[in-house]
């Protein structure tokens, strides 16, 4: 199932306020059909969640571009390494989930992300400035990322995730954007990220 505009599901909406991020309650959208984030889900990652160091090569990537580098956490596998602009992060064929995902943009007045995973749904956004990772998910608990909602300062940015039983999905773009399947209990397993 292909997924609406994340401002419909996202517990917080995120604008570019004096050229920083902010989170704006979901109220000033629609607080009706707007979901409420609890304390259970507020955190955007729990376990032992640390966002892998930057390598030198994409903190050269991010110096001189507008930019975007992901890293995916994946089942018995762990962190995968940095990719930027599009590369895959993940895996496809090995019926493996993706647990976490680390991004960092340049040039894009910074990052929102936020994961839908099993037995939580909708975790808290986390919102990073250029050049400081954004982390969303899970380590260490076994469980999967079904969806992830992301949102630029400033442009568009693209995705396009790889879903078990579904495979590609097919680009997504717009600012912001949603990826992934919710309420399916199915595993994201792979993804590209552009901006």
């Amino acid at each position: 199932m292909k997924l609406g505009r994340i401002a419909t599901t996202m517990a917080a909406l995120v604008t570019a306020t004096a050229g920083s991020l902010a989170i704006i309650p979901a109220a000033s959208a629609d607080a009706a059909s707007a979901p409420q984030a609890t304390a259970q889900h507020a955190a955007s990652h729990i376990g032992n969640l640390t966002a892998p160091a930057v390598t030198p090569a994409v903190k050269a990537r991010l110096a001189t571009t507008r930019s975007i580098c992901y890293d995916a956490h994946v089942q018995n596998i762990g962190w995968q390494g940095w990719v930027c602009d599009g590369s895959v992060a993940g895996t496809t064929g090995q019926s493996l989930r993706m647990e976490a995902i680390a991004i960092v943009t340049s040039n894009t007045g910074g990052i929102c992300a936020q994961a839908h995973v099993q037995n939580y749904g909708w975790m808290g956004v986390d919102c990073e400035p250029d050049g400081t990772e954004a982390l969303v998910g899970t380590t260490g608990l076994g469980l999967r990322m079904e969806a992830l909602a992301l949102q630029v300062g400033n442009g568009g940015i693209c995705a396009d995730a790889h879903v078990q039983d579904i495979g590609w999905q097919g680009l997504t773009c717009g600012n912001p954007i949603q990826v992934g399947t919710t309420g399916q209990s199915l595993r994201m397993e792979a993804i590209t990220i552009t901006v």
